[in-house]
């Protein structure tokens, strides 16, 4: 078996490869993920990587196409299906390079992650790997999630707070308020003296 790996970020890919290695299976590994937003978060995630695959000696190969543009304009439109598109994409073009050097056999690291939709990332990993003449290795790696992250947090692996898209950060951070209607004290104060004379006004 040769198989590529295709790695959404360093830490997600700790245990995916030790347990490929325990089996005997020798993985590269391709980093594509034009999803990730804003441009710097891009950056730490394809650099810590590379830094990563450097470390444990594993050959690797990254398309840095940061092609964002695309990505939204995929999901814009139903932004409540963007996982699907997501995936698509990015193990779409991980089966191609696959199948242009070489590769039998896809993977992902995804497939570590409690926080993905496992059986959508199944579904699309063997679309695409069937697209191109490959065998998709399927395994449940999300027993080892866990230990994967304290391993990267361990090695100073830089860990994400979010799953990458824009979207996926306004899930992560923003929290609806009930008044979101924001007035500085002056303004509040007009508010509160115009609310009073108007009361004023109708009790007469």
């Amino acid at each position: 078996m040769k198989l590529l790996l295709h790695c959404c970020c360093a830490p997600c890919s700790v245990m995916p490869l030790r347990l490929l290695r325990e089996e005997g299976i020798e993985p590269a590994t391709f980093f594509y993920n034009p999803n990730i937003h804003p441009y710097r978060e891009y950056k730490k995630r394809r650099n810590t990587f590379r830094e990563y695959m450097e470390s444990q000696h594993v050959s690797f190969a990254m398309l840095d196409d940061y092609n964002m543009e695309d990505f939204l304009a995929g999901v814009a439109a139903h932004p409540e299906a963007r996982c699907g598109f997501c995936y698509q994409i990015r193990l779409r073009e991980a089966a191609k390079f696959a199948s242009e050097h070489g590769f039998d056999t896809l993977s992902t690291s995804l497939l570590v992650s409690p926080y993905q939709k496992h059986d959508l990332i199944r579904i699309e990993g063997e679309k695409a790997a069937a697209e191109f003449g490959l065998d998709f290795y399927y395994r449940d790696f999300r027993p080892y999630f866990q230990q994967g992250q304290e391993i990267a947090r361990a090695e100073g692996l830089y860990l994400q707070g979010y799953c990458g898209c824009v979207y996926s950060e306004k899930d992560r951070y923003f929290r609806p308020k009930a008044q979101p209607l924001i007035l500085d004290n002056k303004w509040q104060k007009r508010e509160n003296q115009c609310a009073k004379n108007h009361n004023t006004t109708k009790a007469e």
